[in-house]
């Protein structure tokens, strides 16, 4: 019985593979190569201990712990806790994102386009297409954690030995496996892929938030959170490895309870079934707009809570940071005061553009929604009736612009909330309303990509996540690796003043509004121009 229920996996397995031949190695080769060149720089950076104690000091404040995790060899900041410290947290999110959107690809994906049932009308078993996804994107997961591993230990750095590079290692290959059976899970309780994806970001980003509080507020916290467990292996300085042996142990129980769940439903069904719709339409719901919000609607809110709640977890470090800061002799020397500006305040332009990078992926959702629904062949049933193309991409990209600019405003409102609550003296919400709302017109080029690429090029819009990726690790990272100018004003993030410490320079604001609405006027365009693609 059990030999019926995965028949011929090894088949689909293969399958698997030769659909991602092209995807997987990207994937693999990039988190790798990136991992491996970020830490070669290091080297040519810190080359004394005193530079990197330097460094390790502003790793203490709260800021900075709830950003990439409590230090650890702080005492001795060589360059591999340096690494593990700085990068780790951030890779394993972004090996995750991978996991999350591979598993669902080959598992809820492929049964809402009826791949599944023509692949089930073989001599297939029924647990073989679900089995077969996970062993590949696991497989990948470890090929990650050998090429990350090898790779950092082959740099022959004093600090990053074998064994610490392996576990650094594993700790990526086990987050992507943690995340992978999450997403197993979900792809069981969802009825459609856009749920199984929405789900399985909220836990991502749950387990995000939950241990940033808990390193800054209460340690037990972390412990809940699976990326607490990452972190928690403290590679190159401690080096333990019970927290992969635990996540992993995890991720096993939650893989079985996919299998099971995945035998007792029917195809195509879902445990969290959606509520039946009003019987008649209403005038809002008629027109394009109406649906493209009705459609996004879970994502809006949810995209919105996550928003506030994240600007409140840095807001709310806010009191600490100025004692941290005050009590701490070695950073009130290294920081030079910036005269008429609080420490909050020079700190506001690092966490703005954080927190703008964040939440500029909803708004990019919102758009690139429309691209989705187009392969779905959704958009003909549309554009059948008495709706033009410039209509229906218009309500898209309105939709994008409303509520990706609404998410901005929540996590400033959030970020103050939290800040002022935390902290003794008053801090003005217009100081940071402008240090944030600042950072809109760059979102707006990015929306702006995302809709030139779906009127053109529209089997390219995945170019636009690798264009947000870039944007982060230069925009931040690029001081702290030296990166070259050039590099950083390919990014509209770079362009972007630094308010409340710098001036406000109307000109790159202006330059870059005025980019985002000619991208806007040439997506229309070509989306009114091209055929409508399956």
């Amino acid at each position: 019985m059990w030999k019926d229920l995965f028949n011929q996996t090894g088949v689909l397995t293969r399958l698997v593979i030769k659909r991602d031949r092209v995807r997987l190695p990207i994937w693999l080769i990039a988190i790798s190569f990136i991992t491996v060149i970020t830490t070669s720089s290091f080297t040519g950076l810190y080359q004394t201990e005193q530079e990197r104690q330097v460094i390790a000091e502003t790793m203490k404040n709260p800021a900075m712990i709830a950003m990439v995790g409590p230090g650890y060899g702080l005492d001795n900041y060589t360059l591999g806790a340096m690494l593990a410290h700085q990068m780790l947290l951030f890779t394993a999110i972004v090996v995750a994102i991978m996991s999350i959107l591979l598993v669902t690809r080959h598992t809820r994906a492929d049964e809402e386009e009826g791949r599944i049932e023509l692949i089930r009308s073989l001599p297939v078993g029924k647990l073989s297409n679900i089995t077969s996804s996970v062993l590949v994107v696991s497989g990948a997961n470890v090929i990650l954690a050998l090429l990350t591993g090898f790779g950092l230990f082959a740099l022959q750095i004093e600090s990053i030995d074998l064994q610490g590079s392996l576990l650094y290692g594993a700790a990526l290959g086990a987050t992507g496996i943690f995340f992978a059976s999450v997403t197993g899970v979900f792809a069981q309780l969802s009825e459609n892929s856009r749920g199984a994806i929405g789900l399985s970001f909220a836990v991502l980003g749950g387990a995000y938030l939950l241990r940033a509080v808990g390193d800054v507020s209460n340690e037990v916290l972390s412990w809940f959170s699976p990326l607490g467990w990452i972190v928690g292996t403290q590679a190159y300085v401690n080096n333990y490895w019970w927290p992969i042996i635990l996540t992993l142990g995890v991720a096993t129980v939650l893989l079985f309870i996919t299998l099971y769940l995945n035998t007792i439903r029917d195809l195509g069904a879902g445990f969290i079934h959606s509520k039946p719709g009003n019987k008649h339409a209403s005038r809002f719901l008629q027109s394009p707009f109406g649906l493209a919000v009705r459609l996004q609607r879970t994502s809006i809110i949810a995209w919105a809570i996550g928003m506030f709640i994240l600007g409140a977890s840095y807001g709310s470090v806010f009191g600490d940071l100025e004692y941290f800061f005050e009590s701490n002799e070695m950073m009130a020397e290294f920081l030079n005061p910036v005269e008429g500006f609080s420490l909050i305040d020079q700190f506001l332009p690092m966490l703005m553009l954080i927190i703008s990078i964040i939440c500029t992926v909803p708004a990019l959702l919102f758009i690139l929604k429309l691209r989705n629904e187009e392969k779905k062949d959704m958009t003909e049933h549309i554009l059948a009736r008495a709706v033009s193309r410039t209509k229906l991409m218009g309500s898209y990209l309105l939709v994008s612009l409303i509520f990706g600019t609404m998410v901005v405003f929540l996590a400033i409102l959030g970020l103050w909330f939290a800040g002022d609550s935390v902290m003794e003296e008053t801090i003005l919400f217009s100081s940071v309303f402008n240090a944030g709302i600042v950072y809109l017109p760059a979102m707006y080029v990015m929306i702006g990509l995302a809709v030139l690429l779906i009127g053109f090029f529209p089997r390219l819009t995945s170019i636009t996540w690798l264009y947000l990726g870039y944007s982060f690790f230069v925009v931040y990272l690029g001081a702290l690796l030296q990166f070259p100018e050039w590099m950083e004003k390919i990014s509209p993030f770079a362009h972007v003043p630094q308010i409340p410490v710098e001036d406000m320079e109307i000109l790159p604001i202006v330059i870059m509004g005025f980019l985002a609405g000619v991208l806007f006027v040439l997506g229309l365009f070509g989306y009114n121009k091209r055929d409508i693609e399956g």
